[in-house]
C-alpha cells in the first residue's frame, strides 16, 4: 500500500467515526437539554414568583384568588415541609447540606440514564431544579419564601412555592414510570 491509499483509508474512517459519535452526542445530550431547559424555566419562575411576593406583599398577607380554596399568602418558612424542624440551632446547616447532597444525588442518578428514558429524565429535572430553587432560598435568606396557599374555607394545606411544585410533579412522574416498568415487566 503507498501513502496515498493509507491517506484515503484513515480520512474515509475518520469521516465515519464523528458522524457515529455526533450521533450518540446527540442522543446523550438530549437529556442534558431537557436538564437545562426546565430548571432554567423552573428556576426562573421559581426566583421570580419570590421576588415579586417578596417585594409587592407583607409578610403573613394574603390575596384572595378563589374564595374558600386558594390564597397567595406571603409566608416564610425556616423548616421543611409542614415546618418540620423550624425551631432547632442547627436546622440551617442541616437544610443547606440535605439540599446540596440531594442536587448532588440526582446529578449522579441523571447522569446514568439510558438515552430511552426521556421521561425520568424529565422528572429527575424537575425534582433537581426544584431543590435547588429551595437551596437559593437557605443559602439566601435562610429560609423558603412559601406563598401557594390551598384550603378548604378554614382548614389550609401548608404553603407552598413553585419549587415545592416542581418537586412534587416529577415524584409523582417518577412513580408513574414506576409503576409503567413493572406493568411492562409483567406483560
Amino acid at each position: 500500500m503507498n501513502s496515498k491509499n493509507l491517506k484515503l483509508i484513515f480520512t474515509l474512517s475518520l469521516s465515519t467515526v464523528p458522524c457515529t459519535l455526533c450521533k450518540r452526542n446527540r442522543i446523550m445530550n438530549s437529556k442534558y437539554i431537557i436538564l437545562i431547559t426546565i430548571s432554567a424555566i423552573v428556576l426562573f419562575l421559581d426566583q421570580a414568583t419570590k421576588i415579586l411576593i417578596d417585594r409587592t406583599m407583607g409578610l403573613h398577607t394574603s390575596i384572595t384568588v378563589v374564595e374558600n380554596f386558594i390564597n397567595i399568602t406571603y409566608i416564610r418558612n425556616k423548616g421543611a415541609a409542614f415546618g418540620f424542624l423550624a425551631d432547632s440551632s442547627f436546622r440551617l446547616p442541616f437544610f443547606i447540606c440535605v439540599s446540596i447532597v440531594a442536587v448532588v444525588v440526582i446529578l449522579f442518578i441523571f447522569r446514568k440514564l439510558r438515552p430511552d428514558q426521556g421521561f425520568n429524565a424529565v422528572a429527575l429535572s424537575l425534582i433537581f431544579s426544584g431543590a435547588f430553587g429551595n437551596l437559593i432560598d437557605r443559602v439566601r435568606l435562610g429560609e423558603v419564601i412559601d406563598f401557594l396557599d390551598f384550603h378548604w374555607y378554614q382548614h389550609h394545606w401548608p404553603a407552598f412555592n413553585v419549587a415545592d411544585s416542581a418537586i412534587c410533579v416529577g415524584v409523582f412522574l417518577l412513580a408513574i414510570d414506576m409503576l409503567l416498568d413493572e406493568r411492562r415487566k409483567k406483560s
